[in-house]
């Protein structure tokens, strides 16, 4: 038997069934015994698709003897009946729809029993669709409330919206143009099967299916979308039984929430924001007309490619509303209604943050998926921020990597030669080709904020090399490519990344080259007191990594974590003056006995090597000194080393850094991984005075305008049994890491910062986390150990050299864009009831003259008697500090020669100069200078003066 005939008696098996008995449809024959059930439900079939035709005054008969006359034509133009013999077709309507008896039957009942079983085997449930929701869009909106971001499941950008809240002219517009019939049939048509039937003989070519908006909705949610008889064939039987389990009303609803009408828009509700800028409750007639027009085929009658056609359409559907007195005639004017502009959604930032937005989503409301159905998320996120910090981490990455001769090109983002030669074929174009192309290109780092360029000219003289690009505004400048190697490499119409530099005097305009870095790194802005993520940077790009690497990824966090140690040190009772020796120890592993006892010694290092003797906490934090952190942990703490380590511990899990204490001395030190979302809480916590926010990114989360989550605004945290004086001195000595410690570079930014440098064993992790009285910033590189080993970021790499250059631009622009510049807080009330000012040497700890030398003032608790709790020479006494100072109290003393601050920095120069923000429509950093090849080569070190600590840009 024909293949063909095969399946079309299969289906026309299911036919049979649903229109003369759908409560009792079989999905299953015996290809033996019931033979003879099959035949006869065939001819009911057929005798009550005859009576259809007969309504139709159509004589069926006449129709096939018409065809019969011309069978080779006929095949051959009518794309439905293709392959098809209709002489056994023919053969076959006279033995079940004429009940006449032919010899040798074109039609094995066996074969069709076969295909109609597995093609109707484990049909799905229409009871499924019952209070069935389909996928939607939420929607992200920032913390003043523009949209940020749709997430939606691929093929489902909907907004549900119920059947009642749906003009009734805009539901007839789909009635009169899909399934006119649609109240009175039970899920087929056989009327409209006859008028497609008729439409495929008379106009061959594109075939019509005659399917209800019952099918319809069965195919898209149920049976799948797939050309095939099987599909038709399980759609039949589904859509009957659609009828049964739902009402009209709730399967039209399905219908105009689920079908797809061009735009990228699903749904009658997204279609009616995306044509025409309103909600589907506020469509006119017309308006509904256009896009019940659009659902036989979105792209054919796309009325923003094929307006005549979307016209005609258009006609043809307000004509059938008048025939069927749904309007009248004044309204059934086939005029195109006014179109809002089509602008596709591409977001080109915010990636990470909206990925987060999702895990949050479920943590803390239990919704599995934002895509379930259409939420309006309120988000914390400040947008302009948000793409200053993607631009400064990208641009740092970058300019790390140019410095250090790191860069590796690759080759160009794209070659746009074919969309160049297509454009300059248009001659109704009035820019040039390779502008429009450019415009049109999307690159694969779609979220990089760098400017694209496209290569106009590359030529090569005996004494020069001259690379031209194109950008996006039509200007044309010279490109400097770093080497000589890359510019040989690019070829006409290649598109790159690139940054323009500005001309200035003498000099030119050009475009500098961007390289994609292998490094990676990480940003964060988060609100002091509330704890609202601001900006989340999690990598260089999200399209090259989706890892966030602020939440997902854990990292050593090296001297950032040493406030710890210190915290603990105040809390104990000792002053920011306390002294400590800064020389070597060796500590005997914890709980080890015998041959491993001697194996697992802990012999620390400062980073500089050296050792500077009796030095006060302040200097010790402020300058990151391992040995002096390493003995204040064996000897300032508690009894011995160990219960020195648990309580550190116990405040690290406190501050909720870990759920778990590595118990090893390296661990002061930050050799545990930590997240860095979770030190951004700690430092946080700092600038506080204790009180550690719960960081978050979701404020609300609404369905249908009803709220189903807030976030709580009182979750908040305190650190240390609210010890608010300690943590007021701790913030005054982490302030002193900008003003004369590892962070001295930013130095004219300590009246308003403090903050931490840090840097892992070997230059793996470079951090700095910076806090000012509303945010506070923590900045993160390193490479990504996929392959189990920790690269280093080079000889010299360390968190001040490295991560801070990155900290001022955010933070400035974070004083612009969100909280205004103001100096750090003083103590508060509650902290200043517990201390008292005193002015002393920064250097010896030593109480001198207020305005004398370099007095500074310094805040210590009181004993419990009112009286300054004097700890400076606990732990050391005052004759080894004397024996260990040296008799030098000059800028260039034991501090200045080793603090790894000077000595590393002995060229205060950053790696790449601070930018000055213009704030445009995307909000990306201008960066003044350029890295020179000479910057890369070794040069000898350079005279410093003690108040000139960094090349300033005035």
């Amino acid at each position: 038997m024909d293949s063909i005939l095969i399946k079309i008696f299969a289906t026309a098996l299911a036919f049979s069934q649903v229109t003369t008995r759908p409560d009792g449809v079989k999905t299953e024959f015996d290809a033996v015994r019931d033979r003879s059930e099959v035949a006869q439900l065939l001819s009911a079939g057929c005798a009550h698709m005859r009576k259809a035709f007969d309504i139709e005054d159509i004589n069926l008969d006449d129709l096939i003897a018409t065809a019969m006359d011309d069978k080779e034509a006929l095949s051959g133009e009518i794309k439905a009946l293709k392959g098809l013999n209709l002489a056994d077709l023919h053969v076959a309507y006279r033995e079940f729809c004429k009940v006449e008896k032919v010899e040798g039957s074109p039609v094995d009942l066996g074969q069709v029993i076969a295909f109609y079983n597995s093609a109707a085997r484990d049909l799905p449930d229409a009871e499924q669709l019952k209070q069935l929701r389909l996928p939607g869009t939420s929607v992200i909106l920032d913390n003043k409330s523009e949209r940020v971001a749709e997430i939606y499941a691929p093929n489902n950008r909907r907004i549900w919206v119920k059947l009642a809240d749906i003009p009734e002219a805009v539901r007839n517009a789909f009635i009169a143009a899909e399934d006119k019939r649609f109240f009175q049939h039970s899920g087929l048509d056989e009327r409209g099967l006859v008028r497609a039937f008729i439409s495929n003989f008379t106009k061959p070519g594109r075939p019509q299916g005659g399917s209800t908006i019952t099918q319809q909705v069965a195919k898209n949610l149920l049976v799948g979308n797939d050309v095939t008889y099987e599909r038709k064939l399980r759609e039949m039987i589904v859509a009957s039984r659609m009828e049964r389990a739902l009402t009209k009303e709730e399967i039209l609803e399905l219908y105009l929430n689920s079908i797809y009408l061009g735009r990228g828009a699903w749904g009658i509700e997204m279609a009616a924001r995306s044509y025409f800028g309103k909600p589907a409750k506020a469509l006119s007639a017309v308006e509904g007309a256009l896009l019940a027009g659009l659902a036989k085929g979105p792209n054919y009658f796309n009325p923003d490619h094929h307006p005549e056609r979307a016209r005609e359409r258009l006609a043809y559907v307000l004509g059938r509303m008048q025939d069927d007195a749904m309007i009248d005639a004044a309204a059934a004017q086939a005029v195109l209604p006014q179109l809002v502009e089509y602008r596709p959604t591409r977001r080109d930032f915010g990636f990470h943050f909206v990925d987060h937005i999702a895990r949050e989503a479920k943590a803390v409301a239990g919704l599995d998926n934002l895509t379930n159905s259409s939420y309006t998320v309120r988000s914390t996120v400040n947008s302009a921020l948000q793409r200053v910090v993607e631009a400064t981490l990208q641009e740092g990455l970058a300019r790390y990597e140019l410095n250090t001769g790191r860069y590796k090109f690759e080759g160009p983002e794209a070659n746009i030669s074919d969309a160049v030669r297509l454009r300059a074929a248009d001659l109704r174009s009035t820019e040039p080709a390779w502008l429009v192309a450019l415009k049109n290109t999307r690159l694969p780092l779609y979220d990089v904020h760098w400017q694209s360029a496209v290569v106009l000219e590359n030529t090569r003289g005996k004494r020069s090399h001259a690379i031209n690009v194109g950008l996006t505004d039509g200007s044309i400048l010279p490109l400097n490519t770093w080497s000589a190697a890359i510019g040989r490499g690019l070829k006409p119409y290649d598109v790159v990344y690139v940054h323009v530099r500005e001309a200035k005097g003498k000099q030119a305009a050009r475009a500098d080259l961007r390289i994609r870095p292998t490094v990676q790194g990480a940003a964060l802005v988060l609100g002091n007191e509330t704890g609202r993520i601001l900006a989340m940077a999690g990598g260089f790009s999200y399209p090259a990594s989706q890892l966030n690497r602020v939440v997902q990824s854990l990292r050593q966090p090296g001297s950032t974590l040493k406030p710890l140690t210190y915290l603990a040190a105040l809390r104990k009772g000792l002053q920011p003056n306390t002294l400590v020796m800064d020389e070597p120890i060796t500590l005997a592993p914890i709980g080890a006995t015998g041959y491993a006892r001697q194996r697992g010694f802990w012999s620390p290092k400062n980073y500089d090597g050296g050792a500077s003797g009796a030095i006060t906490l302040r200097r010790a934090l402020e300058n990151s000194r391992n040995l002096a952190t390493a003995q204040l942990l064996a000897t300032g703490l508690d009894d011995s080393a160990e219960r020195g380590l648990d309580r550190v511990c116990e405040l690290a899990m406190e501050a909720q850094l870990y759920k778990d204490c590595m118990r090893y001395y390296p661990f002061v030190l930050g050799a545990q991984t930590v997240r860095l979302i979770d030190l951004a809480a700690f430092y946080a916590a700092i600038a506080n005075e204790g009180a550690r926010p719960k960081p978050h990114a979701i404020e609300t989360i609404e369905q249908d305008g009803r709220p189903i989550y807030r976030h709580d605004p009182h979750a908040v945290d305190w650190i240390g049994s609210a010890d608010r004086a300690s943590f007021y001195q701790l913030k005054s000595m982490l302030q002193g890491v900008l003003a004369r410690g590892t962070a001295r570079a930013v130095k004219h930014l300590s009246p308003y910062v403090g903050g931490k440098t840090g840097t892992t064993d070997n230059s793996a992790d470079a951090w700095f986390v910076g806090f000012t009285n509303d945010v506070t910033v923590a900045i993160w590189v390193g490479y990504d150990n996929s392959d189990g080993e920790r690269r280093t970021l080079g000889r010299g790499q360390t968190g001040g050299k490295v991560a801070l250059p990155m900290f001022e631009p955010i933070m400035q622009a974070a004083w612009e864009l969100h909280a205004p510049k103001t100096a750090l807080n003083g103590p508060s009330r509650e902290a200043m009831r517990q201390l008292a000012t005193l002015s002393i040497d920064p250097y010896t700890g030593d109480p001198v003259p207020a305005g004398s030398g370099r007095a500074f003032t310094e805040y210590f608790k009181r004993d419990p008697a009112g009286r300054i709790d004097d700890s400076q020479f606990r732990i050391v006494s005052r004759a080894e500090s004397y024996a260990y100072r040296g008799g030098s109290d000059e800028d260039d003393g034991p501090f200045q020669q080793w603090s790894d601050g000077n000595r590393l920095y002995g060229d205060n120069r950053l790696p790449f100069p601070f930018p000055t923000w213009r704030l445009g429509p995307r909000g990306y950093p201008s960066w003044r200078e350029y890295p020179d090849d000479e910057d890369r080569l070794p040069r000898p070190p350079l005279r410093v003066d003690s108040d000139y600590f960094w090349r300033r840009l005035n």
